[in-house]
């Protein structure tokens, strides 16, 4: 029953990732100024890191080739019928984000083509892939780069190839990480880019990244970014303040360790409050710094709001963030530099260790992180999309253990509050731990 209740309430999710995809592709066409020539550019340059849409083409082409990228990307999961769920939420939300700055209409088939092709040889169903396969696409760069310095066809291949290694590499890389890293699938793709990028090099291409880096555009994507958030707000708020506050809050005191599904423990109430708050304190911690509100950096805000529903909240990600600020100072870097405004915003796929360990471990592990994502991504020329990941992998593969070793630390488990559900009324109803391992779905796992 409890099962059955959970999916009647996730149904709408698909229609309303849908629905905030054309709004991406509405804010677009709201500046057609070289709307067309601009989504060629997209679709015939190369977009190693960094290559910011705005800054290469404008609002207009990048927003809708963000909406674009969405609405496919909710076809694809309706189509292979997945059931929504937390970790759905997430990959839309990191296709949209990195569609600003790196994935295209264009790109992206190859690899899921190639997910697909594994699933096939599997004698499995797409559905339990489909997850992993967009994630994967974190590597679309490089079809790009074979793309136009060899031919369309050799980057296909490229493509194909990635698509269909990523899936039992990322299966490995959740298991190695114990939770701690929620973009396994990101250390996952720069594994796989180390593979890649040498052989490259060994025929004699050589990929090059790129800065591309928008200023100026504060104003409107600020409006646009906070009044989506405080829609969210408002949305989950409605019509149950005071059980959607409460499961809020005892959503709070979640670890965030991986697979950590909000929508299925709390759901969809607590969890839009938190994509709206984590969203405003994500875009406010980078005015604060002097950042810039641009194709990247929206990315690492979409990142940050789409986990909202699976890991992260303010309690995890603020100590991240400020250790991430507290980096800067010791480094030769300012924290309005390109490299560690990212490095703030997708550090926080190390949410868990203040969840876990307390709020102290959160800010080394933003220091640590600091540091690692300045140097990680250098052999990868940039190839790798989510380099934060492939960094926060690293990081999380050598401070889990040394912390465990020194430390007698709290099992990362869901606490006592945290095992009622609020539904569609005041009164909060029982619920099983979703982090119990024969709870696990093998969606969480690919996630």
């Amino acid at each position: 029953m409890h099962i059955h209740h959970v999916a009647r309430r996730n149904a709408a999710l698909l229609p309303a990732a849908a629905a905030f995809g054309a709004v991406l592709l509405l804010f677009g066409l709201l500046h057609p100024q070289g709307l067309l020539s601009g989504l060629q550019t997209i679709l015939t340059r190369e977009d190693v890191l960094i290559t910011d849409y705005i800054d290469l083409c404008g609002i207009g082409p990048a927003f809708v080739n963000a909406g674009l990228v969405t609405l496919i990307s909710v076809a694809i999961f309706y189509l292979v019928g997945e059931t929504p769920n937390g970790s759905t939420l997430v990959t839309i939300s990191l296709m949209a984000g990195f569609s600003l700055f790196g994935k295209n209409i264009l790109n992206i088939w190859p690899i899921l083509c190639g997910t697909a092709l594994y699933a096939v040889l599997k004698s499995e169903p797409l559905s339990k892939y489909v997850n992993v396969a967009m994630l994967g696409t974190s590597l679309a760069p490089m079809v790009s780069f074979m793309g136009c310095d060899v031919s369309p066809w050799v980057g296909a291949v490229v493509g194909l190839l990635i698509g269909f290694l990523i899936a039992p590499v990322s299966e490995y890389a959740f298991r190695i990480q114990n939770g701690m890293n929620l973009y396994s699938t990101g250390f996952a793709c720069g594994l796989v880019a180390m593979i890649f990028v040498p052989i490259f090099k060994a025929l004699g291409l050589s990929p090059t990244p790129n800065l591309m880096w928008s200023t100026g555009e504060h104003f409107k994507l600020v409006i646009f970014l906070s009044v989506m958030c405080v829609c969210f707000l408002l949305i989950g708020l409605v019509p149950h303040p005071r059980a959607t506050l409460a499961g809020y809050w005892r959503l709070l005191h979640t670890s965030g360790r991986a697979p950590s599904d909000y929508l299925r423990m709390f759901g969809h109430g607590p969890v839009l409050v938190n994509m709206g708050v984590n969203g405003l304190f994500a875009m406010v911690y980078l005015l604060i710094a002097g950042g810039d509100l641009n194709g990247p950096t929206l990315g690492g805000i979409f990142t940050i709001i789409g986990f909202s529903a699976y890991g992260k909240h303010l309690f995890n990600i603020a100590p991240v963030m400020i250790g991430v600020l507290l980096g800067s100072s010791f480094l030769h870097v300012s924290a309005n530099h390109e490299s560690l405004q990212l490095a703030a915003l997708f550090g926080t796929t190390l949410a868990p260790f203040s969840g876990v360990f307390g709020w102290p471990f959160g800010v080394l592990a933003g220091l640590i992180h600091s540091a690692v994502a300045l140097q990680a991504g250098l052999p990868l020329e940039g190839m790798n999309l989510y380099n934060n990941g492939f960094s926060g992998g690293l990081v999380a593969l050598v401070l889990y253990p040394v912390i465990t070793s020194l430390y007698q630390h709290r099992r990362p488990t869901l606490q006592d509050e945290d095992l009622f559900e609020v539904y569609e009324n005041d009164t909060p109803q029982p619920r099983q731990p979703l982090n119990d391992p024969k709870n696990t779905s093998e969606e969480e796992i690919h996630s």
